[in-house]
């Protein structure tokens, strides 16, 4: 019997366009493609994600490979102020949530996700129904790791096989099913399929 539901962040609760950011401080269209894809299209980036590398020295690095500095001080400011743009809540899948915690379902999160977001969680829709938050960078791994999933596991005192799992990535979705925890993949962004789902979890 599934009794929680586990939902991804990026592109299933919020959207995310990774170099919004760069339009909001930088007119130039050739220094922005350059300051943007090297901070977001970037090891550091990912570094961060498994919380691997400090925000000052992860900026320091993706100012290294930056021809001005101007462009270092947009990279900067771009790193800063991330969250503020990029991020969008969907706020379908906050009724969605919402729902769900109604029908008696514990509601987690376990996202692939810098320590920063920690501090901005309000951006998840439907954030005050979940009874746990797990982001990769507090353990230092990623999902499709499986050691991700066992975390969520242990920290939240819950059984694989009575979570069911969505994320866009299929690969994440796999993962999952390899640790015991069924799931649903998100990638064509069909809420209505999705519900439809849900709807026969315990049939």
């Amino acid at each position: 019997m599934i009794k929680n539901i586990v939902f991804d962040m990026g592109k299933v609760l919020v959207d995310y366009e990774g170099h919004k950011v760069g339009a909001v401080f930088m007119e130039d269209e050739a220094e922005r493609k350059e300051v943007c894809t090297s901070v977001f299209d970037s090891q550091e980036w990912l570094l961060l994600d498994m919380g691997l590398i400090s925000e000052e020295d992860a900026l320091r690095r993706m100012q290294s490979r930056l021809s001005t500095d101007h462009a270092k001080e947009m990279a900067e400011l771009c790193l800063k102020h991330w969250h503020e743009y990029n991020m969008y809540p969907v706020k379908e899948m906050g009724e969605l949530v919402r729902e769900l915690k109604e029908q008696g379902y514990g509601i987690y999160l376990c996202s692939n996700a810098s320590l920063r977001l920690l501090t901005y969680t309000t951006i998840i829709p439907g954030i005050e129904y979940f009874d746990g938050v797990l982001f990769s960078a507090e353990v230092k791994c990623m999902k499709p790791q499986k050691e991700m999933y066992g975390h969520l596991f242990q920290r939240f005192h819950l059984k694989p096989e009575e979570c069911f799992f969505i994320d866009d990535l299929l690969m994440n979705v796999e993962g999952a099913r390899e640790c015991g925890m069924d799931g649903y993949c998100f990638a064509d962004r069909n809420i209505d399929a999705l519900k439809e789902c849900l709807s026969k979890l315990n049939e």
